[in-house]
Formats: C-alpha cells, structure tokens, sequence
C-alpha cells in the first residue's frame, strides 16, 4: 500500500483518534517539475480498511502542518507558499472549508474540537485567527509576539503561549489567553533568566464539555497587543518620493468548498419546498410574460391619434394618468369621462 512512496526520504505520520486511518507527509529532496529548490511535498491518507488516497492541495509549496479535529470526521491541512492556505478535508479527502491565505503555519484543534485557531509562529510575527468551526466564523485575531510555544487548556476556553530558551533567549515569558482574544495573565522571567518549558495540568478526556462559544472578549488584566505592520525597505533614492501602493500577493478569503451532494435525496419537507418556489418562480414569470413593456390605453379611432391640450395643467395630466391605466375593469365609463374632458365639457 505504501509502494508508492517508498523513495520518500521523510515521512510524518498523523493517527486519527479512532486509529481507523492516518495522514502521512511525505517529503522528496527533488522537485522534479523544477518548481521547488527544496524538493517538494505531498499529503497521504491512509484507512486502515485498505482505502487510499493523495489529499489534493490547491496551492503549491511546503506542508506546514496537519492536525486531525479529535471530535469530528475531518482534518485541516496548513500549506502553500506564503501566504499560506488553510483548509479543512473530511475523511473522503474533500475540501469542506477554505480559510484563505494568511501568515499561518500551524493549526490547534481545541480539546472538544469546536474552536480552531490558525496561527503563524517562528519566522513570522505571531498572528492568530481563532475560529468557530461549526459555524466557520471568526471570534478573534490577537497577536503572540515571538511566542515558540503553544497549548490549549483542557477546558478549551483559555490559552498559553509563550517564548522559550533555547529557540529565544532573551524575553522569555508567558501569556494566558480567553479565546476571544483577552489576555488574562502575563508573566516574564527575570533578566539572566531562561524558560525552558509550560505545561497544564492533565485532565482525562470529557471531564470538561464544551461551553457555548462567545464572540465578545472577555475582561482582561493585560492589554491586548496591538501588531504594528512592517515597514518595507525602500532605497534612499526612493524616500523622498511618494510610495506607491501594490500587493506583492493577492489575498484570497475564506469560503466554503463543501460539495453538493447530487445524489441524496430530498427530504419529504424539502422537497415541498422546492416545488413552492418552483411554482412560485413559474407564477411570476407567467406574470411577467402577460404584462406589457408600457402600460397604455389603447383607442381605436377612425383619423390617427393626436396629442390634445386644454391648456389646463391639471386635466392634462388627468388625461396623461387615464391613458396609462393597465387593466379597465369599466372601459365604457372612462371612455366617457375622457371624451368630456378633451372636450372640455
């Protein structure tokens, strides 16, 4: 079953919670399209029931991470030169969710698997994107400047990052964060002091259930960061001129990827639905076939017909109204009464 990557020099497996299936990143030294100096990647999912297959990612580049959502049938994948995608697969290796590219290159699955945060550590500036994955909506983007370490609570509401010898040694620390952005602690070492390692404390599974997810930030005791952007290196000859603004990349959203499924069937109450709107939709066009482009009235006449003024404002726009009537329920008694007012009775 692995025949086809036996050549693979490294390989990263990743087990999913029910031990029915596994992720393997596999990793060349040789790109052989050319693309890539560093080789190139690629994402394997394999059951245990003999089912296999190559996740295919719609952006070329190295595979940051993988993690498996412990309480769900899916997985999200990190990859792609920066800015880098994030998507979630199910376990047919379909797209369900993208989150569109950002300065990402690792994902944590909280304990109950409800919250997902996308975060860009190391080489980059700390960004986070905390999300609801029920619902994919965003709760919040706090920043963990030079973080090299994060974990979830068990409880699933807070969060710990921190900055640790010997990746940094010099402001080490760390931060206790809620979900939606709010630091609630903040500790620093002492100078000519080095942080080697945070823990929580374990808990078996289950002993805390998820908790309804709240969008508003909760009271903090430290005040959020805030990240300021880089400044880009422009050449003396350029800095006195003005800058001129442009993307080096273009920024994709996120959007939802789930497939339609074409061929389950509606339920009984769905397919009522359906047929409603169907005749509703058919209703109005019939209407609209009926209707003219130009509601008039229209009067046969023996002499071709003429535009009379009575050089009263008033009855001609009366008149004007009169000739614009769509539908005459008593045709003879407007007749009548137009006929009286071009003469002037």
């Amino acid at each position: 079953m692995l025949s086809h990557v036996l050549f693979l020099k490294h390989v990263v497996i990743s087990c999913y919670k029910t031990a029915t299936a596994v992720l393997v990143t596999a990793s060349t030294d040789v790109d052989k399209t050319g693309a890539s100096y560093y080789g190139e990647q690629t994402l394997h999912y394999i059951a245990v029931n003999g089912e296999s297959a190559v996740v295919q990612l719609p952006k070329k580049g190295p595979i940051y991470d993988v993690v498996w959502n412990k309480n769900a049938t899916e997985f999200c994948a990190v990859y792609g030169f920066m800015p880098a995608k994030a998507t979630i697969f199910n376990l047919k290796c379909d797209p369900i969710f993208d989150f569109g590219t950002g300065p990402r290159n690792a994902a944590f699955y909280s304990p109950q698997g409800h919250i997902l945060v996308l975060a860009g550590f190391g080489n980059l500036r700390g960004q986070m994107e905390v999300w609801d994955v029920k619902n994919y909506k965003l709760i919040s983007k706090p920043t963990a400047t030079d973080a090299t370490f994060f974990s979830w609570c068990p409880n699933g509401e807070h969060i710990v990052t921190a900055t640790c010898s010997p990746r940094l040694r010099v402001g080490n620390g760390y931060k206790i964060w809620h979900y939606t952005g709010s630091i609630l602690h903040k500790y620093d070492v002492p100078n000519n002091t080095e942080l080697w390692q945070v823990s929580w404390q374990p808990f078996v599974d289950g002993v805390f259930p998820a908790k309804p997810i709240v969008f508003q930030p909760v009271p903090g005791e430290v005040p959020a960061e805030e990240s300021k952007p880089a400044q880009a290196y422009r050449p003396p000859a350029l800095r006195n001129k003005p800058v001129t603004s442009y993307k080096l990349h273009e920024e994709e959203p996120p959007q939802s990827t789930k497939p339609q499924s074409a061929d389950k069937p509606l339920s009984k109450a769905a397919l009522k639905n359906q047929k409603k709107r169907e005749a509703k939709k058919a209703a109005k066009q019939e209407a609209k076939a009926d209707e003219p482009s130009e509601p008039v009235l229209e009067v046969s006449l023996n002499a071709a017909p003429t535009a009379v003024t009575t050089g009263d404002p008033e009855t001609d726009k009366k008149i004007k109204n009169l000739k614009r009537i769509e539908k005459i329920q008593k045709e003879d008694a407007l007749l009548k009464e137009l006929e009286d007012l071009e003469l002037g009775v």
